[in-house]
């Protein structure tokens, strides 16, 4: 019967004494059990001809948005949760739907419009409350992300995600920070394949009953940022044999200041003075002089790694108007080292670590200290493209062997099962760390063909990733996985 319900097209059938009610219902059902079946592109198809009939159909609308929004459609999911707001602006869950795009966007002050109104029509909707716990993490508003975390998850730790697969999944506990600071491990984890069980690790209580796993994957990456959520991840870890990506004693050992310690005695490392300080103590007269910093230094707030709230300080005079810009309690002072090329250039080279092996990433260079290469300047230079290209295909090459060494001991030291390593050059080959920890992501190139050179290297990492995990989880399975 379920097999005739999927292979049929209830629209084939005109006849008039069919009512088009009947003709919606089986639409509805024929569409989720093609979801149920793994075939995507044939639901999509399904609820489009279902929308032909009745084109407000909440769920219709909402289960198309999530097929468009999880094939990367980011668009035409928009428009689709768009019109299920508009046609039933009641609906709490469809404004939750139409934000998470907009977030996924950085379109932050409409998504985060989009949850309040979703609040204001179910006071106690959880999704709406865990959609601000993440978005308020990184608009500078920790307390109350916090709050909404709470109100999102205390109780309710354990947050089963849907499995769209065929086979039989691969059961995964995706353990993760309410406050950001996740490794973006769901790219990898398709829910045709995995079976997700996500777990706020700051709301973990020891007496909730895990389900069966076969993996457990610590997306919890700012050990600075997610220390709650880092300790409630290692509670976990007493009551699970299953393997461990990241294990969360590793992260920890990650904050900056405290890498910056470890990784100075690895040979071939040169790291910068890091530590932390209060507002207050920052105000102290001498306070960073008594601990041994110079000018210039660089200044940002904890949690951030896209450039947000950092900056350089060359005087005494430059501190008061950091402090009034910069976010948070705490902060970071890191000692400034010239990484300045012989031509005026700086570079920023990324590797990744994953499983024990490493990949080159990207070479930015820039005129600017501040250098990330979303913002660097490459689109408009071919030599700098160049020299990224040939980072690409030989690391080796344009590092030379005495950093790819250091490297690999950077690598040992930290025993992560995935992160990455920035860092510059000094003249004399050594490595500049700039950081080194879990939270690095592997882009995906622009569509634009200037960028045809990095596919490569990028689909290289992307499979060391997918290959890491189903290696991992094949050790703990006591199944026959089906990818």
């Amino acid at each position: 019967m379920l097999g005739q319900i999927a292979n049929s097209d209830p629209c084939q059938d005109t006849s008039s004494t069919r009512p088009p009610a009947d003709r919606i219902a089986l639409l509805w059902q024929r569409g989720l059990l093609l979801e149920k079946l793994g075939r995507g592109q044939e639901a999509m198809a399904n609820w489009r001809i279902l929308l032909s009939f009745e084109p407000s159909h909440l769920g219709a609308l909402n289960r198309l948005g999530d097929l468009l929004y999880a094939a990367g459609e980011d668009a035409e999911a928009e428009r689709v949760f768009a019109e299920a707001v508009a046609s039933h602006p009641g609906d709490a869950l469809s404004r939750v739907q139409l934000a998470k795009v907009l977030i996924k966007e950085k379109r932050l002050d409409q998504a985060r419009e989009q949850l309040q109104q979703s609040l204001a029509i179910d006071p106690a909707s959880r999704p709406a409350h865990a959609g601000l716990a993440f978005l308020l993490s990184g608009m500078s508003e920790p307390e109350l992300a916090a709050w909404h975390g709470q109100m999102a998850f205390h109780g309710r730790c354990l947050v089963p995600a849907a499995y769209l697969g065929s086979g039989t999944p691969v059961r995964v506990l995706e353990l993760i920070s309410t406050r950001g600071g996740n490794v973006r491990f769901e790219s990898f984890l398709s829910d045709r394949v995995y079976q997700r069980y996500l777990v706020a690790a700051e709301f973990y209580d020891p007496s909730t009953a895990l389900p069966p796993h076969d993996l457990v994957v610590n997306a919890i990456g700012d050990a600075d940022l997610a220390g709650d959520a880092l300790a409630g991840a290692a509670a976990l870890m007493s009551n699970t044999t299953a393997p461990v990506i990241n294990p969360p004693a590793a992260v920890m050992a990650t904050g900056r200041a405290t890498v910056a310690q470890r990784l100075a005695t690895v040979p071939g490392v040169v790291t910068a003075r890091t530590a932390t300080f209060s507002r207050k103590e920052l105000m102290t007269p001498n306070a960073l002089a008594g601990s041994g910093f110079k000018f210039p230094m660089l200044i940002r707030s904890p949690g951030f790694h896209g450039g947000e709230h950092f900056l350089r300080l060359d005087t005494a005079e430059d501190l008061p108007a950091a402090l009034k810009s910069l976010p948070g309690e705490e902060l970071l002072v890191i000692q400034y080292l010239n990484s300045n090329s012989a031509d005026g250039k700086y570079r920023k080279y990324r590797a990744m670590m994953i499983d024990k092996q490493l990949y080159p990433l990207h070479c930015a260079v820039s005129r600017h200290w501040k250098i990330h290469f979303f913002s660097a300047e490459m689109a408009d230079s071919a030599e700098h493209r160049a020299e990224d290209a040939a980072f690409l295909v030989d690391m080796s090459g344009v590092l030379g062997p005495r950093a790819v060494t250091t490297l690999s001991g950077i690598q040992t030291a930290l025993g992560l099962d995935y992160g990455g390593i920035d860092f510059g050059l000094t003249p004399q080959g050594d490595v500049l760390l700039f950081e080194a920890n879990a939270t690095m992501v592997i882009l995906e190139p622009d569509p634009d063909p200037c960028w045809d050179y990095r596919r490569p290297a990028v689909a290289q990492a992307c499979r060391a990733v997918d290959a890491m995990l189903m290696k991992k989880a094949t050790q703990g399975s006591t199944v026959q996985l089906q990818a």
